[in-house]
């Protein structure tokens, strides 16, 4: 398990995820995507929050299509998550339930290990 450092400049305890299991989850953006995020985003977002409250989650967000901070009709190119499951199966497992897959706004997700070095 992950153990809590103290090292950020206002003195906050930050995890230290350098023995933890992370796999990046990229999810791939289907054409009609960000139509169809806006029926899943709740449930999207809940997912991630339960990683949060389980204290397994190091980042997640969209990927815009675009260099700006609300990319308009562009929409994403897909989105990023960083989490820490037991297994590649158990990751590539949640991906493939999350709701933007069932939705269609992902065609699919790429899960790969990922080991975090620095902060």
């Amino acid at each position: 398990m992950s153990r809590l450092v103290p090292n950020n400049e206002n003195g906050q305890n930050l995890k230290d995820w350098a023995n933890d299991m992370l796999y990046m989850i990229l999810g791939q953006e289907s054409p009609e995507g960000l139509a169809r995020r806006a029926t899943s985003r709740e449930a999207h977002l809940a997912r991630l929050r339960a990683l949060v409250d389980e204290g397994r989650l190091l980042t997640a967000g969209p990927l815009p299509a675009m260099d700006a901070e609300d990319p308009g009709p562009a929409g994403f190119s897909g989105s990023l998550v960083v989490a820490e499951f037991e297994s590649l199966e158990a990751a590539t497992a949640w991906a493939e339930s999350d709701p933007y897959i069932q939705s269609g706004a992902w065609t699919g997700a790429d899960v790969r290990p990922y080991k975090a070095v620095l902060p």
